[in-house]
């Protein structure tokens, strides 16, 4: 029986450590193919056996450049939709990639926005002044700081959609140059010449340059109110446009029959699946093709915390799976610790927990009832507890007479920690007291002993094996153990009126 928390600490006891140091080429980085047309020395794919030859081709355009608008109250929608689109020729940009406007909150309710991304199905996401006041731009501007309280709209909401602050904290300081561009401008999607383009640009200072693909272009159309101006940023998340969900899945001893529905729907289910090699060597029968499957050594548990939820992030459904309960010594409190530590606001990504047979629940199955009465779990391994504290729990339960379930017992390393538990146990109770060894529990390899406190440790123990400690009642009768509840110690109650 594996004890999960072992496993997720990483004192692997021989078992081969998968080594994927590079992940499978699943995803094609977003930084590519947001050009509106083949570069220079790029051919289409060409099939031979196609009688189709140099008509067609496939061109792929991730969803990654958030455009930055900022606008005067009611700017028609035709401002707006011509200033994007001469925004994106002119830096050779596919509106393909667009993934969604970004604004201050304070536009919210502006009519051409609206009904641009009602029709082009974008979303629009409005930013607070304290979201955006922080970010750094290239290029603020104390006109915009009187108007609205914050000295960027555009080049801010941009920077903050395409990544939030972790993209926007190293933007070099620009000396603005103010030009003036005469470009084509169109109405009804024709073109005509004499619309104004203000563009701020600047020199750098440094060789850092921000995430920020086009700095802040101001339009306006002739014969047309209002005016618009626009920043693109590029983030290296694509948008699917739905919200990804973490799904933390207990997968019981490993075999099939012992896991929950609910488990094996959330992995069969799941867009992606990560987890330790041996553990999904186990539920391999439940993947689906097209899933991602993805396992990570023993020792690398926050690595799949992080990479779940990058996954989770970009919009998919991620199973992550431990073996056992993954809220006993699993990967659900890693998972949600990882959270917590990156701001999240407990909803997006979104997280459903799949509770499975634990490793103490299928020891103690196999030998009987030893669980009947108060019972707790400790984990001798002192990987992340220092030994210190393990030692007292193991002292306070030992002289609190609870059945105790014994995790991670030894390691090919760690040796003594179990010797020393039974020096403790052995102050406190009977050397007779029973004892079941339960190795790979529900598994083919399963081994079962039924021994003494006294006499335990001449029994091979190993990661793979949990501990069972009785109190003082429990007893064995033949193959089992029985750890009394009290019902037959029970006295008729006497009668009442």
């Amino acid at each position: 029986m594996s004890a999960p928390g072992e496993q997720q600490e990483g004192e692997d006891e021989g078992e081969k450590k998968d080594d994927h140091s590079s992940y499978p080429t699943v995803w094609i980085s977003p930084f590519q193919h947001i050009a509106n047309a083949f570069q220079e020395g790029e051919q289409p794919i060409q099939n031979p056996k196609s009688k189709i030859q140099n008509s067609l081709h496939v061109q792929w355009h991730p969803r990654v450049l958030w455009l930055g608008i900022g606008c005067e109250r009611n700017t028609p929608r035709v401002v707006i939709e011509t200033a994007i689109r001469q925004t994106c020729d002119r830096y050779h940009l596919s509106e393909a990639a667009i993934a969604g406007i970004a604004t201050l909150d304070l536009k919210a309710d502006e009519p051409g926005l609206l009904e641009l991304c009602r029709d082009r199905q974008w979303p629009l996401r409005c930013f607070t002044l304290e979201q955006l006041k922080p970010i750094p731009v290239p290029n603020p501007s104390s006109t915009v700081e009187q108007a609205v309280g914050t000295a960027s709209v555009a080049e801010a909401a941009a920077l903050f959609a395409a990544g939030g602050e972790e993209l926007a904290t190293e933007v070099e300081t620009t000396t603005e140059v103010e030009t003036t561009t005469e470009v084509e401008t169109a109405a009804e999607g024709k073109a005509t010449a004499g619309a104004v383009v203000s563009a701020t640009t600047g020199e750098t200072t440094g060789e850092a340059t921000p995430p920020l693909l086009v700095p802040k272009h101001i339009y306006r159309l002739p014969k047309h109110p209002g005016a618009v101006t626009v920043a693109i940023a590029q983030s290296t998340t694509e948008y699917i446009g739905k919200t990804g969900t973490l799904l933390l899945v207990g997968m019981g001893p490993g075999q099939l029959d012992q896991m929950t529905p609910a488990a094996k729907g959330a992995i069969s289910q799941a867009d992606a699946v990560i987890g330790y090699s041996l553990y999904l060597d186990l539920i391999r029968p439940l993947f689906r093709p097209g899933q991602i499957v993805e396992s990570l050594p023993i020792t690398q548990e926050r690595q799949r915390a992080e990479r779940a939820i990058a996954l989770a992030q970009w919009g998919l459904s991620v199973a992550v799976v431990s073996s056992g309960d993954c809220g006993i010594y699993g990967m659900a409190g890693l998972v949600m610790e990882q959270l917590q530590q990156g701001g999240w606001d407990g909803q997006t990504p979104a997280v459903q927990v799949f509770p499975g047979v634990t490793a103490l629940q299928a020891a103690a199955a196999r030998v009987g009832a030893p669980l009947m009465h108060d019972f707790c779990a400790i984990s001798l391994s002192n990987l992340l507890t220092p030994w210190e504290v393990i030692e007292k729990r193991l002292e306070a339960v030992a002289q609190a007479d609870f059945v105790t379930a014994l995790y991670n017992p030894k390691s090919k390393t760690r040796t003594q920690q179990i010797a020393i538990a039974q020096e403790i146990f052995l102050r406190h109770r009977d050397p007779d007291t029973p004892v079941a060894l339960v190795r790979s529990a529900y598994r083919d390899d399963e081994q079962l002993t039924l021994t003494t406190l006294a006499t335990c440790l001449e029994q091979p123990i190993d990661m793979m094996t949990v501990v069972l400690i009785g109190n003082r009642t429990t007893r064995r009768l033949g193959s089992w153990l029985i750890t009394p509840r009290g019902y037959l110690d029970q006295r008729p109650a006497p009668d009442t009126i």
